[in-house]
């Protein structure tokens, strides 16, 4: 079976960082795509980037730019969201996803969700 978990979502003041993980079974990060989504309360669940299996990454929420980033390690089949000077706005459930083969923005492409971690973002 295929199948993600996200972990390492928490409470953190405006201008904190944390780290979440992504880890992948059934399938390696050769051949799929890992996208990280989130959902606000009360908001659509929105796209906030992608790491595609070349390791490149494409942001599709311009609020992230410059404070988030997304990485691999493939030994671990495990991918990463580094989230920097957070702010309240950040506060959402943090779903990670994965699509065969590229990146997109399209979340009805994504057949493999987790649970999901709530980051919350409050003084």
């Amino acid at each position: 079976q295929l199948h993600v978990v996200e972990s390492g979502g928490g409470s953190v003041q405006p201008g904190g960082s944390l780290r979440l993980s992504c880890v992948a079974s059934g399938f390696t990060l050769d051949d799929y795509a890992i996208g990280w989504f989130r959902q606000a309360p009360g908001k659509e669940r929105e796209g906030v980037i992608c790491i595609d299996p070349s390791a490149d990454s494409f942001y599709y929420a311009d609020s992230v730019k410059g404070r988030f980033t997304i990485s691999k390690y493939k030994a671990a089949n495990t991918v990463y969201l580094q989230m920097n000077n957070l702010k309240p706005e950040d506060t959402a459930i943090y779903y990670c996803a994965a699509v065969p083969s590229a990146c997109t923005r399209w979340q009805i492409s994504y057949g493999i969700w987790g649970q999901g971690t709530q980051v919350t973002v409050s003084s």
